[in-house]
């Protein structure tokens, strides 16, 4: 399916990594559900900039009620099912590795608290959407995940985690949903310069970063959206339980 024909939600699209995916897929013509949780003022000026393609919806991601209603509404607004979903949502995390809890600090709650924010919101969009998805034979899937599981040079311990487990996720359902038309796959990007949770991270990293990518070049949002735009797109139809990492090349798998 063309990406001018998908109706596609993006978690999190009111600000930082989920609003430049949002508009990358409104760029191309695409249907955009602009899901926000609290970000409302800015959901509303992501849709604004894309036109009368977006909708933006409220709803939390891990709260299975608000999802299903959201799935619903956007098709009743688009008048089809929303066919690609990109599991984005950040819930209560700043990038600052000076501010993690560290082993003798850190508490499950913290753990849980990423869980619920990654793998279960997840779960319930997954869920929410795949009933349409197997009657229409298609859809695509893209979670966002983060180079820092393979090489955690920070202690971002909880978040980590929760992506780890996240990616685990993708391959499970890919093998699932694969026969039923459905490709599941993972972009998982570095620090990015710069989005409202990686505002706290001291510019001295992101110089270290530069110094160390063979890009020479701190990877942006918006560079990032452009791969996720690859997996939902008919290039990669052959494509599903992969882990894409966006970074410049600062760890190569």
């Amino acid at each position: 399916m063309e990406l001018k024909d998908q109706v596609v939600l993006v978690t999190g699209a009111g600000r930082g990594l989920g609003a430049e995916i949002a508009k990358a897929f409104g760029r191309e013509g695409a249907k955009v559900v602009v899901n926000y949780f609290s970000s409302e003022d800015k959901a509303n000026a992501v849709a604004a900039e894309i036109g009368d393609n977006a909708l933006p919806i409220q709803a939390d991601v891990r709260n299975a009620e608000d999802v299903k209603q959201l799935f619903q509404q956007a098709k009743e607004h688009f008048g089809q099912a929303i066919t690609t979903i990109v599991n984005n949502a950040l819930v209560n995390f700043s990038f600052n590795g000076d501010d993690r809890k560290q082993l003798d600090t850190i508490e499950w709650s913290d753990f849980a608290g990423q869980f619920e924010g990654s793998v279960k919101a997840t779960l319930n969009t997954w869920q929410a959407g795949r009933t349409d998805m197997v009657k229409n034979k298609f859809g695509r899937i893209i979670n966002i995940g983060t180079n820092l599981f393979q090489h955690p040079v920070v202690p971002y311990h909880d978040y980590n985690t929760s992506k780890a487990a996240l990616l685990s996720m993708t391959r499970n359902m890919a093998k699932e949903l694969g026969p039923k038309g459905i490709n599941v796959n993972m972009v998982s990007g570095g620090l990015l310069l710069k989005t409202d949770a990686s505002a706290a991270t001291p510019d001295f990293v992101f110089d270290i970063i530069k110094e160390n990518t063979p890009l020479g070049e701190v990877t942006t949002p918006a560079e990032l959206a452009d791969a996720v735009l690859f997996f939902a797109s008919p290039w990669s139809r052959s494509v599903t339980g992969q882990n894409l990492i966006v970074d410049g090349g600062l760890v190569m798998n």
